[in-house]
């Protein structure tokens, strides 16, 4: 099997500019990687991506939202994510599971044992095996990003988005699977910690 590699954090931390310094990273060491998003992925999973972060159709019911991320994160599992890891590929994922315990549980208040019990059901035996949290203060992630269109999560309450950071950092807390990176430094900086926590787990003691 491969390597299973994801990248969280609130809006606006960098993560998603991260992943081609990653890829391009493993690539010079001979690895075959997958990079890929979620919710998204898929011809499918990129159409329940449009609905959960640009639909104007009205207010999404909150159990409605944990159901649609986790149907796109099945459909994008089967197609994509699995097989590349049964491939011996590396598999670099901007936000999984960990996401909706963040958003949905922490941000939203949803029953994180229901969330756990769908992980089950959706992906009983795939998990990150490294997950990297870019963390940094919704307030500047925010600033960040204030110049292009904001999706329907980066419109949320900063109240809202320090519940999601907080999930994140308790989760991270709870598992070694976690490297934690101060996504306040530079670009360049956040970028060469990410590259060299992947490097330390995947080829530890190098």
């Amino acid at each position: 099997m491969g390597w299973f590699i994801t990248l969280e954090g609130v809006e606006g931390v960098g993560k998603s500019s991260c992943i081609p310094h990653i890829a391009n990273f493993l690539a010079g060491q001979g690895k075959a990687v997958v990079t890929t998003r979620e919710p998204g992925g898929t011809h499918v999973a990129e159409a329940i991506r449009e609905i959960l972060l640009w639909s104007d159709k009205g207010a999404l019911d909150p159990v409605t939202e944990l159901l649609l991320h986790f149907a796109s994160r099945r459909q994008h599992l089967v197609e994509v994510i699995e097989p590349a890891l049964v491939r011996g590929e590396v598999v670099l994922c901007d936000r999984f599971t960990d996401a909706t315990h963040a958003y949905q549980g922490g941000g939203s208040g949803l029953s994180q044992a229901w969330i756990d019990s769908l992980s089950r059901i959706v992906h009983p035996t795939i998990n990150p095996d490294l997950t990297l949290l870019f963390d940094l203060v919704p307030e500047e992630g925010l600033k960040r990003i204030a110049s292009h269109k904001a999706d329907r999560y980066e419109r949320e309450s900063l109240a809202f988005l320090e519940r999601v950071r907080q999930n994140y950092l308790a989760r991270a807390r709870a598992s070694n699977r976690f490297v934690i990176i101060d996504a306040s430094q530079s670009a360049i900086e956040v970028q060469r910690q990410a590259v060299a926590a992947v490097e330390t787990h995947i080829w530890p003691g190098a």
